[in-house]
């Protein structure tokens, strides 16, 4: 009969687990390997794993103690569950660093966190009103309350941050293209500028010319029930850009100042650490003048619109070259940033022209001069334009000379409240649209038609945020022109579908000053940065310069540039013009 025999037991003389590594036999094939503890619910089934998983799904370092089978209970707490005999203890096959390998990374393969579609309320209806829509790539509220689905209170207009991703993405382009032939002589950042002061003592007033008409006050009392409709006028409004100026070249020939410029150009530099869009100054240095100039068509010609806002207009993005099967938009949206700005200098030039009386009384009042801009060739009407040639002394020391001539504007005067002539009752007119609140780019501003009346502050306060730099700009050309007050009309599409009729739905009047000091503009601040561009400049030999603010980053630049520049293209028009007419004769 088969039989049995009990294999004879060693004990472990060291008193450890296992047999004795002295008790091996010499043939055995695992006398050089460790014993390691194992669990028959360890993961085998690779010859080298380096990882661990635990059984909540979480990846760890094989030879780091970690708690396998920890189970998460209600209101947090964590229990124990049963303990894996090879996964609290170091493994002997564990992999140890011994040379740096910081560069060596792992994929991580774990599942993505599912993503929460919004939130829960426990009362009986919900969101009343305060949960915003963001929708899109701006994030821009698109509702004015929160939506509820029957009787779960669940809000359903969330999606919070959606392609937040996508916003750093957006680059401004240049307004002037950087050509490779310039050299950057200067770059400035914002916060160095916002340190700068220098104290302005009152202008000298040198010349008037023009003619202004009174102020019709009846579009003071115009309020949202009582609307006006904006109607297009037929005026001509000069904008010369400064070395144009038959006036200042004659003021220049004589020496008055050593900077010549415009109260729009002006008003850009002394506000440019508010400034976020891209601009560019045009600056020529004759001997000891310096003349601060702007390209035709270029961003001084248009207003812009909500350029300070979190979420700005955008423009769309161009077609992507390496994708013909993309379709390029058929036109640009109204919501867009150029034809919202486009849009809203047609408000403000047609608004000009309308809140003015032209037919006596009370009577137009002309200042010492004609406009020096309109021919006698010229058979349209004159808008209601006033030109004040003054002179402001920008000198630290009494030593020293240097002064800036300034040509500014107002646009009418306010009967009764003194002489126009001698710079009393000077208004100067401006206009604020509205587009669309629920639009892309709408900056959160209120519905004006029901807000505008009861809430006027509230309307005033996103506007002051969403066009700082612009409300700022109005402010400086104001002061710097001497007018007593400022008109600002607030003026909405009479469809927010159609950008071509609108409604004025109120004017608010203030005074310069007081409306700077609101939106914190420091006329020494500004004054300390035309100081300082001037003397940058004039350290420079004569010849033609641009300052250009960077269209991404707060920053502005000083370029040489050559003669020639920004008048080829003028010079190639008239050469083909030229051309042309040869081959047709």
């Amino acid at each position: 009969m088969p039989s049995f025999s009990l294999p004879p037991i060693r004990d472990n003389p060291d008193g450890g687990w296992g047999p004795s590594s002295s008790n091996l036999p010499d043939q055995s094939r695992f006398k050089d390997i460790p014993y390691a503890p194992y669990s028959k619910s360890d993961k085998l089934g690779r010859f080298a794993d380096w990882n661990e998983t635990t059984s909540d799904g979480r990846q760890t370092a094989v030879g780091l103690p970690v708690t396998q089978g920890t189970r998460t209970g209600p209101g947090g707490r964590r229990r124990e569950g049963a303990q894996a005999f090879g996964s609290g203890t170091a493994s002997a096959f564990a992999y140890f660093h011994v040379e740096d390998e910081s560069s060596f990374s792992l994929v991580d393969n774990k599942a993505a966190p599912a993503r929460k579609t919004g939130g829960f309320t426990r009362g009986r209806g919900g969101a009343r009103g305060g949960a915003a829509n963001y929708t899109g790539r701006g994030g821009a509220q698109r509702g004015r309350g929160g939506f509820t689905s029957g009787r779960s209170n669940v809000q359903r207009g969330g999606r919070k941050g959606w392609r937040d991703w996508d916003k750093g993405t957006r680059t401004r382009e240049s307004s002037v293209v950087i050509s490779p032939q310039w050299s950057m002589l200067e770059e400035i950042e914002f916060h160095r500028l916002a340190k700068l002061r220098l104290e302005v003592d009152e202008p000298e007033d040198l010349d008037t010319y023009g003619k202004v008409y009174p102020y019709d006050k009846t579009y003071d009392r115009v309020t949202t029930k009582t609307e006006k409709p904006l109607v297009p006028q037929d005026r001509i409004k000069y904008n010369t850009t400064t070395s144009d100026d038959p006036v200042i070249q004659q003021l220049a020939s004589k020496s008055t100042a050593t900077v010549y410029t415009t109260d729009g150009i002006l008003s850009v530099l002394m506000c440019a650490p508010r400034s976020v869009y891209p601009w560019d100054i045009v600056i020529i240095r004759e001997g000891n003048n310096l003349y601060f100039d702007k390209r035709d068509g270029g961003p001084f010609d248009t207003v812009t619109v909500n350029e300070n806002a979190s979420d700005p207009p955008q423009d769309p993005p161009p077609p992507n070259p390496n994708n013909p099967n993309e379709k390029a938009p058929e036109g640009p949206s109204i919501n867009s940033a150029t034809s919202l700005s486009l849009e809203a200098t047609y408000i403000n030039q047609n608004f000009g022209f309308q809140t003015v009386i032209e037919n006596p009384p009370p009577p137009a009042v002309d200042f010492a001069h004609p406009n020096p801009f309109y021919g006698p060739e010229e058979t349209d009407p004159l808008a209601s334009c006033g030109y004040r040639y003054r002179v402001f002394d920008l000198g630290i020391t009494e030593d020293e000379d240097v002064k800036i001539c300034v040509r500014t504007e107002v646009d009418a005067y306010i009967p009764g409240a003194g002489s126009p002539r001698e710079g009393q009752g000077l208004v100067t007119i401006r206009a604020l649209n509205e587009f669309d609140p629920r639009a892309q780019g709408a900056g959160g501003a209120p519905d004006w038609r029901t807000k505008l009346d009861a809430q006027r502050g509230a309307v005033v306060a996103t506007e002051m945020k969403n066009n700082s730099c612009k409300l700022a700009k109005w402010a400086v050309q104001s002061i710097l022109a001497g007018a007593d007050l400022m008109k600002i009309g607030y003026i909405s599409r009479a469809n927010p579908r159609d950008n071509t009729r609108h409604v004025i739905l109120s004017t608010a009047s203030m005074r310069p000053t007081d409306f700077a000091a609101q939106l914190n503009v420091s006329l020494a601040n500004g004054w300390g940065i035309v100081r300082t561009v001037t003397d940058m400049c004039m350290k420079m030999p004569e010849g033609k310069y641009v300052l250009v603010k960077d269209p991404n980053r707060p920053v502005i630049r000083l370029y040489a540039i050559p003669p020639g520049t920004f008048t080829e293209q003028d010079e190639e028009g008239e050469g083909f013009e030229e051309e042309h007419a040869d081959s047709t004769a």
